[in-house]
């Protein structure tokens, strides 16, 4: 573990005000319904206008919000669809690859990045991540590329933009697509840029869980190319734009309009929400730090130049697992994005990677772990988390005898 730390550091769990604060432990690791009871007149009222319309799959809502988010993004479009994972399989499809050809991208993600481009029959070019900041490496891809390279797909893993500059820089030379995969990242920036407006294609998912999350699945793709929007329009509707007529083989990939009504909802809110995460944020650095945790645990740093909007707050801990334990027992939610990288999956067998072909990717996967920091959480509850991460290692130092 090699983040670098900054602020000062105790031995010792503090005294005076802070340690006469009272404590909690958070009731969930998300708690949507915090957030739905802040919204709930606004999201009725959506809902309603959607069933007294009778109007549920594409039309105005949908219509609405894409224009929302291409505005919001920075891109003249926005075309909605079915999932974050066909977001980035459409976007792939409307750069006609293939069979055949290699798309770069990092291991340290969600399958559905790997498994967009397998899908089409193109093989997927795992490279290594940077360490401090779990997005792939520039330099690692200039290593990965061939005569088959086609695209390059970097993850703005948990919020954080991955260094795009090199990266664009990489694929101007080469002339290969970018497809960014913003799934956990909407409102993040790069140099001032919105993510989703960098590449030729951003890709977007609205799983719940994510920081602007619908009531099911749901997706879009944003792109500055009107030519790449309408064959991205096609492939959503069966290759149709007239009835019954097929100018390509397309899929069913459509958003909801009920989806699409909710997000308009939540879209209005989504840039308090991300302040909110943000001094959750700020409030679990000055704990971690006034508890003395630097030792033990590396949290997120601000990056120069990078606006992470916190889809996930993932520390790296030592001992993770029993921490992990003793944090489930002291009634605080934990997960872990992702327990295995992608090239050791049996999905990713055929690819031929081994244990050992990414070792930042690999020990990052053994020593991550993701604690609450939604809008709604309260100080309370974190300064209940940072306790009882601090009694883990005060008990694990005492059992050593140090």
């Amino acid at each position: 573990m090699n983040i670098s730390m900054t602020g000062a550091i105790s031995s010792a769990i503090p005294a005076g005000p802070r340690a006469k604060r009272t404590s909690e432990t958070p009731g969930s690791f998300l708690d949507l319904k915090a957030q739905y009871e802040a919204i709930r007149e606004e999201v009725s009222d959506a809902i309603a206008r959607v069933l007294e319309s009778q109007h549920f799959i594409l039309g105005e809502e949908v219509t609405t919000l894409e224009t929302e988010i291409a505005a919001l993004v920075g891109a003249r479009s926005a075309v909605g669809c079915a999932s974050g994972s066909d977001a980035l399989y459409l976007s792939l499809l409307a750069s006609e690859i293939g069979t055949g050809d290699e798309v770069i991208t990092t291991p340290f993600t969600f399958v559905a990045t790997a498994g967009s481009i397998a899908r089409t029959g193109a093989k997927p070019v795992f490279v290594d991540v940077d360490p401090e900041t779990f997005n792939i490496d520039p330099a690692e891809i200039e290593k990965a590329l061939s005569a088959r390279t086609k695209a390059i797909m970097p993850v703005h893993l948990f919020g954080l933009p991955a260094d795009m500059g090199p990266i664009l820089e990489i694929a101007r030379a080469r002339k290969l697509i970018v497809i960014e995969d913003a799934a956990q990242a909407i409102g993040a920036r790069y140099k001032g840029e919105f993510v989703g407006s960098l590449g030729d294609y951003g890709c977007f998912s609205f799983f719940p869980s994510k920081n602007l999350g619908c009531a099911g699945d749901g997706g879009l793709v944003t792109t500055s190319d009107p030519a790449k929007a309408d064959r991205l329009r096609l492939l959503r509707a069966h290759g149709s734009r007239q009835k019954y007529r097929y100018e390509i083989l397309g899929t069913n990939s459509r958003l909801d309009a009920l989806q699409a009504a909710i997000l308009r909802v939540k879209l209005k809110h989504l840039s308090q929400w991300t302040e909110q995460r943000r001094a959750n944020v700020r409030r679990y650095s000055e704990l971690f730090r006034d508890f003395g945790l630097a030792s033990h645990i590396q949290w997120p740093q601000e990056v120069v130049g990078r606006y992470h909007v916190y889809n996930q707050f993932t520390i790296r801990a030592k001992d993770r697992d029993a921490l992990r334990k003793h944090l489930t027992a002291a009634k605080v939610p934990t997960d872990i994005y992702y327990p295995s990288p992608l090239h050791v999956q049996p999905a990713f067998a055929n690819l031929g990677y081994h244990e050992g072909d990414f070792p930042h990717a690999e020990a990052a996967c053994k020593e991550v772990l993701a604690l609450p920091v939604y809008a709604e959480l309260t100080a309370a509850a974190q300064l209940g988390v940072a306790e009882a991460i601090a009694a883990f290692y005060k008990h694990t130092k005492d059992s050593q005898g140090e």
